[in-house]
């Protein structure tokens, strides 16, 4: 393996955070906040407790998913867009890096990224709420594997846009609608029984379910389900990541 070349790759990647840090760190951070401010305060002091943990806890795990997974897709789909809009991809295709390594460091520097966002979040949350992580182990594995799965997501949709408006369409149309009605901030369990069953084939009720699971021990589908439903939209991009560097596939301009 090209080490220099990887390190290279993403000490950049990481590098453009740091230049970035309003919008990329303080942006989300306090949009999440916001989120504890209106839900948890407003409306939490008019519900009554969820899986005996109170509202404003209860939402904690979907506001870490719903940052984890936006900011996973828009991380990876600009690191290698840009490349790709500036022409300069043809640089990286030409130097002796391989396509896995290629993968591996912008994949890499986003989930890093997002993954520190993530803890800033659970950090900033302890401030408002109570919190207790009754699966620790767990509750870093959900994280780090949702992390690399969705930023392998992201990479996918950075290669796949010709403009900046398909960049961000998939984040906006699709991931954020999806992880709002995917039980971020209520069980699905309140829903009634025709409504839940289609709620269940939303596929980000398993990553919240499970990462939920992970702090009070409580889940509206099985925690197994949640680690086979990962892992297996994390062999789903890597197989698409593969198939788009064998055919060459929107890599040149």
């Amino acid at each position: 393996m090209n080490i220099p070349a990887v390190s290279a790759i993403y000490l950049f990647e990481m590098a453009r955070t740091r230049r970035t840090l309003l919008q990329s760190i303080v942006a989300p951070v306090i949009s999440t906040s916001l989120y504890f401010v209106v839900f948890g305060s407003a409306i939490g002091s008019r519900i009554p407790q969820i899986d005996g943990v109170s509202y404003g806890a209860f939402i904690v795990p979907g506001l870490i998913m719903l940052s984890l997974l936006t900011q996973s897709v828009s991380n990876a789909s600009f690191a290698i867009f840009f490349p790709k809009f500036s022409r300069t991809i043809y640089e990286l295709l030409s130097a002796p890096v391989s396509h896995f390594e290629i993968v591996l460091a912008y994949v890499g520097a986003a989930a890093t990224k997002s993954t520190l966002l993530s803890l800033i979040i659970l950090a900033t949350a302890s401030a408002f709420v109570p919190l207790r992580i009754d699966h620790p182990i767990w509750m870093v594995s959900f994280l780090l594997l949702t992390a690399v799965t969705f930023s392998l997501f992201g990479f996918i949709i950075g290669i796949w846009a010709d403009n900046f408006e398909k960049l961000q369409l998939v984040p906006l149309l699709i991931i954020t609608p999806l992880t709002f009605l995917g039980g971020s901030f209520y069980s699905i369990d309140m829903l009634p029984p025709f409504w839940k069953n289609v709620t269940l084939l939303n596929p980000v009720v398993y990553l919240v379910s499970g990462f939920r699971w992970s702090f009070y021990g409580s889940a509206d589908v099985g925690v197994g389900v949640s680690l086979v439903m990962t892992l297996g939209f994390l062999a789903l991009f890597l197989a698409i990541v593969t198939w788009m560097f064998r055919t060459g596939y929107r890599l040149k301009t």
